[in-house]
């Protein structure tokens, strides 16, 4: 391919990102049910179509929000955004007074797709996983009764780095369009150093036993899931939800764990459990990005009906 076709899938990106994101945005401010006007903060995230300004101005412009909407737009995150995005909205909502803060993620694959080479045969793999998609919720703190009926608190968030993982997910902008590089180590470095992550979390609240939480695990791939089902020694029963998105819908980088969220709530209400969490308390949402970083997000599960909406590209 060569640099004009960048520039045509990028232009793509441009124009299409925030359309698909409004779609998912419109969704979640409905149900959250309040004025749009109360909308303080906004936090963007993509892996491409970089432009300014951003895609974060334009959705402003295509929601109506007040144009004094703080913005927050993160790039090449990739699916560890699902994670980052959460705890950037923690920080925002609990140290502005009557914040609300619109979370939205969208990507497409457009910028990353070409076909396999002799050099980077593993990009072939993340073209069969790989799809489009966006996710949009509302993060706040003190809720108003009555009002606003949050499915989950964010309790505390952590970000750590893989130890002997450089290299092994990255991506970089070329001419042929956004390159990813996938080393076949992944799934077994993610499951050999997962649970470091869950023991930081949870030691605190005198938590050690992986299978009384919810999991809200990124479905970066069927291998990635079977190595920390192995590692944590988790019933199979713990991962139905991220398995459901990954057969459903693919990876779709940063909106992913928000899939899982949303198909959580839903069959945790189908089944009349008393929280969107499967019926449980406590959970944990991981994030697993570039790097390889893994955030880890801690949240407690609130009585159903709740304001997160994911919305799926038809493609």
């Amino acid at each position: 391919m060569d640099q004009a076709s960048l520039n045509t899938r990028h232009d793509i990106v441009v124009e299409e990102v925030p359309k698909l994101r409004e779609k998912a945005a419109i969704k979640a401010l409905e149900e959250w049910g309040r004025p749009r006007s109360d909308i303080t903060h906004i936090i963007f995230c993509s892996t491409g179509g970089v432009d300014m300004p951003g895609a974060d101005y334009r959705i402003i412009k295509l929601l109506g929000l007040s144009p004094s909407t703080k913005r927050v737009m993160l790039y090449s995150q990739g699916s560890l955004a699902g994670g980052t995005v959460l705890s950037i909205a923690k920080d925002l909502a609990e140290n502005n007074e009557n914040a609300r803060v619109l979370i939205v993620c969208a990507e497409l694959t457009v910028i990353s797709f070409r076909g396999a080479d002799d050099e980077h045969f593993d990009n072939l793999y993340g073209q069969a996983i790989f799809a489009d998609g966006a996710a949009a919720l509302v993060i706040g703190a003190k809720p108003i009764p009555g009002v606003e009926t949050p499915l989950f608190e964010i309790v505390s968030t952590d970000q750590y780095i893989l130890p002997e993982s450089d290299g092994f997910i990255g991506g970089h902008l070329r001419e042929v369009g956004l390159t990813f590089y996938l080393h076949n180590q992944v799934p077994s470095t993610v499951g050999k150093h997962i649970e470091k992550t869950l023991v930081k979390a949870f030691s605190p609240l005198g938590i050690s036993d992986w299978n009384s939480l919810f999991l809200i695990t990124h479905p970066g791939g069927r291998d990635i899931l079977d190595n920390i089902e192995k590692k944590l020694m988790l019933k199979p029963e713990k991962m139905r939800a991220t398995r459901h998105v990954l057969s459903e819908y693919g990876n779709m980088s940063s909106p992913s764990v928000f899939f899982v969220m949303d198909e959580m709530r839903k069959h945790s209400a189908a089944q009349g459990k008393r929280t969107a969490g499967e019926g449980l308390e406590w959970g944990v949402l991981h994030g697993l990005g570039p790097g390889i970083t893994v955030e880890t997000v801690v949240l407690h599960a609130l009585p159903l009906v709740g304001i997160l909406v994911a919305e799926q590209e038809e493609r």
